[in-house]
Order: structure tokens, then C-alpha cells, then sequence
């Protein structure tokens, strides 16, 4: 990815996914970029990041977007991803 908002390197969490973005009057794919961060003195919330490539998107302009979550927030959010992870894996062992 060029034009890049968010740093990429060995400590990325997942540095290549498969994004979308959906708006009233578009619906543009592209590759992703999704990280998770907190600072590293005085850590006081947690940062989600996610960036779509620029590069193949015609719609938006190169962006990121990024919410701060509490730690009793990331724990719901991880506590939902493992939940929604076990069903899937559920249903392609069938």
C-alpha cells in the first residue's frame, strides 16, 4: 500500500485482510490493514485501527479510521470476536 496513513511493520496485527466499504452510493474493495495499539507509557485505552488500500479505491480518499476503546470494551469486543471465531469454525467442521 502507497500513500499509507498507518505505520505497517513486524508488530502490525493484521497487515493484509480483505476490506470493504460501504456507503449509500458505493461499494469499494481493497485490501486492509486492522491493528490494535495502546500506549506504550501510561497506557489509559486501546486504539483499533483499520486503513483500506488508497490504491484501489476510486470513491474515498486515503483514510483511516480508528476508535478508542476502554479495556472493559476491548474484553466485550474480544469476548464477540471468540464467539462469532467458534461458529464459523462450527460450521466448516459440518
Amino acid at each position: 500500500m502507497t500513500d499509507r496513513i498507518l505505520k505497517v511493520n513486524a508488530y502490525t496485527t493484521l497487515d493484509l485482510l480483505d476490506g470493504t466499504a460501504d456507503g449509500h452510493d458505493f461499494d469499494e474493495s481493497a485490501f486492509a490493514v486492522l491493528n490494535v495499539t495502546s500506549p506504550r507509557k501510561n497506557p489509559d485505552e486501546i486504539t483499533l485501527e483499520l486503513e483500506l488500500d488508497g490504491t484501489q479505491l476510486d470513491t474515498l480518499p486515503p483514510h483511516a479510521d480508528r476508535v478508542t476503546l476502554s479495556p472493559d470494551e476491548a474484553r466485550t469486543l474480544a469476548a464477540d470476536l471468540e464467539k462469532h471465531a467458534e461458529r464459523v469454525e462450527a460450521a466448516n467442521d459440518d
